[in-house]
């Protein structure tokens, strides 16, 4: 006689019901904790429950990708794809999410194109997907023009100028910067000041020219201007833009999203990341975190189809209507602008 309240597997295991729903819980918690392992691990045998559960992969799907193992959830959100599981455009941001974090720009390019063709890309989300189509097939030109440098190191002359000017084609500015990644910056770094310091110069190949000095060590002071606004910076005193002040105080204020919607959290962090990208080195002005937290939250929603009044979302998080305001035209402002798409 069976035991009521419990069901047998497989003849020889006895699982107490909703067990799964257990799991999925205690993993949720494990990442909340930020203990990645253990949320894997939990996630991964409630899995092995229910295989067709989305609210499961999306846990797994994000504790692989905060845990580091990118490939592990690029290949969990691709499984999500081909059997339907869960929501299939919250799948697609969530798997292009983590092929950015991958530099994979073929493979996004790819998956555009087959939603492009085969099904109808949401209105919210086209002009999101035609300019990480556009941009991504511009970082694959430039990894082809860098891979093609390396096998053949004597097509580039070491001492040829690197073009930056501003009347150039903005995807040749790409390929240079590109190219500029595999030279020493110093002979060029007059061409590299000029572009920097230029009213006309586009703030994300700003910010990429920033990256290389950094990269290389470039310890001098440099004058840089983006949006009617100068500063001069060390580019190797630039912190990375997840271990930035600004992003850590806005992150933590998000924060309770993450319990409620970890998916939104994620877009809504990538957002803010991307759009700090845009303006690094200098910050989202004026520096009350909360006016950004709420502002970002709130353009979260509305690039995934969910209506809520600006004055609802204000007093949520506490904030002026106004401030509030402001902040969401910037942040509209700098999504139209932030793939070198000219």
């Amino acid at each position: 006689m069976k035991k009521k309240g419990r069901k047998r597997i497989d003849g020889n295991v006895i699982l107490f019901p909703n067990l799964e729903k257990r799991l999925l819980d205690r993993g949720l918690e494990q990442l909340q904790e930020k203990n990645f392992s253990e949320a894997i691990q939990l996630f991964e045998e409630a899995k092995a429950l229910a295989p067709e559960d989305s609210d499961i992969y999306i846990g797994l799907v994000l504790a692989y990708y905060e845990a580091g193992a990118l490939q592990n959830a690029k290949q969990l959100a691709k499984e999500m794809l081909k059997e339907d599981i869960g929501d299939y455009f919250q799948t697609v941001d969530l798997y292009l999410m983590i092929l950015v974090q991958l530099h994979e720009y073929d493979e996004i390019i790819m998956t555009i194109e087959i939603l492009e063709e085969e099904r109808e890309i949401p209105l919210d989300k086209q002009e999101h997907f035609s300019k990480l189509l556009a941009f991504s097939k511009r970082m694959a030109e430039a990894r082809t023009f860098s891979d093609y440098e390396e096998e053949d190191e004597d097509l580039f002359d070491s001492d040829q100028p690197v073009n930056l000017s501003l009347d150039v084609d903005p995807n040749k500015q790409v390929l240079a910067i590109a190219e500029l990644a595999h030279k020493n910056v110093r002979p060029y770094i007059d061409e590299v000041k000029d572009y920097l310091k230029s009213k006309e110069g586009h703030p994300f190949l700003k910010t990429m020219l920033l990256n290389i000095l950094q990269e290389q060590e470039y310890e001098k002071e440099i004058l840089i201007e983006k949006f009617g606004s100068e500063k001069t910076v060390i580019p190797t005193n630039i912190l990375p833009i997840r271990e930035s002040e600004q992003f850590l105080e806005i992150k933590e204020i998000l924060n309770p999203i993450e319990d409620k919607d970890p998916i939104l959290f994620q877009q809504v962090l990538s957002l803010l990341e991307r759009h700090m990208f845009l303006i690094s080195p200098f910050e989202l002005e004026p520096k009350d975190q909360h006016v950004w937290a709420a502002s970002y939250h709130l353009i979260g929603l509305e690039f995934n189809g969910v209506e809520m009044l600006i004055e609802d979302m204000a007093f949520r998080y506490k904030v002026e209507l106004v401030e509030m305001e402001k902040a969401c035209s910037f942040i509209r402002k700098l999504e139209k602008i932030s793939y070198p798409i000219i």
